[in-house]
């Protein structure tokens, strides 16, 4: 068997410890192990060769960020960019070239490591005959059927940090501080961050918010004698009655969320006549080391997709509930987002402990 395994869309940690378990599980079989560099680069671009995975090329990279093979948010295989002649850009589908030197190459499986992106892409590929295993990758833990993604917990970890950090210089200051973090269209780092690191609102894109409500919950804080306040906002997060503020958007690419922390710090400071300042996390939430629990699943993950192949279990991702690895088939999940249950236990536990969601 010939293998390939790669990494798409945003970094997150615990990529590494996922190609290191399905090089060392598929080296035990006798297996040949190969990776594509960013993204799908390695069998769109001739300059790009295939990176050979064995036990040295994975040596010690476990608790390494980042991938050793490079990702890409801008490479979709049924889009890629291409740059016009009058120096424009349009997408291109170049889906058959990728089939075609996929087979060239003898490769007879593919392990794709990613997001919602990546497992659209993967999806399509099995409609070309392409035999897929997936692994759920992002910060973001939007997946839905996974009751957790790689990476998610070692960002959540990250941003609670940040967090801590925060209330130490808004109550020397007596400051409201607003701290933006990622997540795109749902909630989950900013409600579980928020709720460790013990914020005053949390606001989340499940819940438009009201941001009265959340200069109520300022007052109310002075009002008590605690004359500093945290408000931790999702970068997808949305007013009543408003849209998602988006910085860009490239060609090939997805929205560039941003800009909403800025925009509830001046309006609170509006609202409350209190000093505020905000903070954007932004990508320090990819970066560093992976957490142990991102170690331990990215591990499992890894060796459940290797058992998959061996199997012959293609089309399908590997998902978590609890601790334990399941599957599910991939188009089952392509193009679907896991959202904050509004009657879950985090926003309920939220409600129980006094934070602002910004609609009351």
């Amino acid at each position: 068997m010939k293998i390939a395994v790669n990494t798409g869309g945003g970094d997150a940690p615990g990529l590494n410890a996922v190609i290191r378990a399905v090089t060392l599980a598929g080296l035990r079989r006798g297996w040949q192990i190969v990776g594509l560099r960013n993204g799908y680069r390695s069998l769109l671009d001739p300059a790009t060769p295939l990176v050979t995975l064995d036990r040295k090329a994975v040596r010690g990279i476990t608790m390494q960020g980042g991938t050793i093979l490079g990702t890409a948010n801008r490479g979709n295989p049924f889009e890629m960019p291409v740059q016009r002649p009058d120096g424009t850009w349009t997408t291109e589908d170049q889906s058959d070239r990728l089939v075609a030197r996929f087979r060239e190459e003898g490769i007879d499986a593919l392990i794709a490591i990613g997001g919602d992106g990546s497992m659209k892409i993967a999806g399509r590929l099995i409609e070309k005959g392409i035999p897929v295993v997936g692994v759920p990758k992002t910060i973001d833990n939007d997946l839905p059927e996974t009751d957790f993604t790689l990476g998610f917990d070692t960002a959540v970890s990250i941003a609670t940090d940040a967090i801590d950090r925060i209330q130490t210089t808004a109550e020397s200051h007596e400051r409201v501080m607003v701290v933006e973090v990622m997540g795109r269209y749902a909630g989950w780092i900013a409600l579980h961050a928020g709720l460790s690191a013990s914020a005053d609102a949390i606001l989340i894109p499940e819940i438009p918010f009201d941001l009265e409500s959340v200069a109520a919950k300022v007052r109310e804080n002075e009002a008590n004698g605690r004359h500093h306040s945290i408000i931790v906002v999702a970068e997808g997060a949305v007013e009543r009655g408003g849209k998602v503020m988006v910085q860009g958007k490239a060609v090939g690419q997805a929205e560039q969320l941003g800009g909403i922390g800025a925009y509830v710090a001046s309006r609170l400071g509006t609202l409350t006549g209190k000093e505020t300042r905000h903070l954007v996390l932004g990508h320090l939430q990819r970066g560093g080391s992976p957490s142990t629990f991102d170690r331990l699943i990215s591990l499992k993950c890894g060796a459940e997709a290797v058992r998959m192949v061996e199997e012959g279990a293609f089309n399908q991702l590997v998902i978590l509930k609890g601790q334990e690895t399941r599957r599910v088939p991939i188009p089952q999940i392509a193009g679907g987002m896991k959202k904050v249950p509004l009657d879950g236990d985090a926003i309920c536990t939220a409600r129980e402990l006094g934070v602002s969601l910004g609609d009351g």
